[in-house]
């Protein structure tokens, strides 16, 4: 199923959240869309095709590129912000308040389309290791028309976030919404894309896959997917490969996001099996392909890059590129027989124009 949407501009009117017609979520739980509004921001599906020529053996791999979804800023982010926008506006706030590390792909994505909707963006910013990447990030997020909030450390953040939230009230308080926009409701972005997965392997798009690797910076990516594939009824092991030592990422920690996500939609109508909430046999998480720490890179994550970059995928140093070193690390290892694997490449940079100003 193709939905072809065209991606807001600065200038265009505001979008209006519709009633989930082109939601495949929506379509399975017709029920839930009185009260769980959904806004399209991008072209979906997103496209998959298999990467060819990797280095040694090992399994077949394919990718699903989320690189180019959306517009002012692509990639997962903003498969979450179609749900996330929405309960914003149903609450009727005014501001947005989140978090993230300097470089936040999470916080640029939110202030750009947030701006399209007249709702205003605070970021609360923790420090990481600053290099042209993380630079030029700070500069997006400037122009942005985001208020920034350095407080350097997660302890910190934690500590003042009630003057945070005190000073953004208008004069309701602002939408707290957690880094990576990893609330239950931003992981449905990514049960939609399960289930968008698995009609693209109906459709034969693609072989169905062994296992789905994706990074994990906050968590609802890989529990959504997991989720979504689930309710597709498909059992593809999808491997989170963690790039934050910021927060608590674990196999526990995500399978309670996903659950969480699943009560969510029982409480705006959706009638959700139980067994859709046991995902632990179909999700794993390894933090082997970490290095020092957030931000950091690592010569696998490195020469990731340069393998990715020769066959027309652009990954970051903080997040992509981690994920992939880990599908190229563990092919080697890998035992005959073993495949195909899909590789879900979640960065969405714009490098296509100057960054965004504040007037859009």
């Amino acid at each position: 199923m193709t939905v072809d949407t065209p991606a807001p501009r600065a200038g265009d009117p505001a979008p209006a959240a519709g009633d989930g017609a082109d939601s495949l979520l929506l379509q399975l739980f017709p029920t839930a869309r009185r009260k769980l509004p959904f806004l399209r921001l991008g072209s979906a599906p997103t496209p998959v095709r298999q990467l060819t020529d990797l280095p040694g053996g090992g399994p077949e791999v394919w990718v699903k590129d989320e690189s180019r979804y959306g517009g002012p800023w692509g990639g997962n982010k903003v498969r979450k912000l179609e749900w996330i926008l929405p309960d914003v506006q149903r609450r009727h706030r005014r501001t947005i308040l989140t978090f993230g590390a300097l470089g936040t792909n999470h916080g640029l994505a939110t202030a750009l389309y947030a701006r399209e909707l007249g709702i205003s963006t605070a970021v609360a910013l923790v420090d990481q290791p600053v290099d042209a990447h993380v630079r030029a990030q700070l500069d997006r997020l400037r122009a942005s028309g985001a208020t920034l909030h350095f407080t350097h450390t997660p302890a910190r953040t934690t500590a003042v976030a009630p003057l945070l939230i005190a000073r953004h009230c208008s004069p309701l308080p602002p939408y707290v919404l957690p880094a990576g926009g990893s609330s239950p409701i931003g992981t449905l972005g990514y049960v939609e894309a399960g289930l968008e997965l698995a009609a693209q392997i109906r459709a034969g798009e693609l072989p169905e896959p062994e296992r789905v690797f994706v990074a994990v910076g906050s968590g609802a990516t890989a529990a959504g997917l997991a989720l979504g594939l689930r309710m597709a009824g498909l059992r593809i092991s999808v491997t989170g490969v963690v790039v934050n030592d910021l927060l608590r990422l674990d196999l526990r920690s995500l399978q309670r996001l996903a659950r969480r996500a699943a009560r969510l939609l029982r409480r705006r109508g959706a009638v959700v099996d139980s067994d859709y909430e046991r995902i632990g046999a179909q999700l794993d998480v390894t933090r082997r392909w970490l290095g020092a720490g957030y931000g950091e890179p690592t010569a696998e994550s490195r020469e990731a890059l340069r393998t990715a970059a020769a066959r027309g995928l652009e990954l970051d140093p903080v997040y992509t590129a981690k994920a992939f070193a880990a599908v190229l690390g563990e092919r080697e290892e890998s035992r005959a027989g073993d495949g195909p694997w899909l590789f879900l490449q979640t960065h969405g940079p714009r490098t296509d124009g100057p960054p965004p100003d504040a007037a859009g």
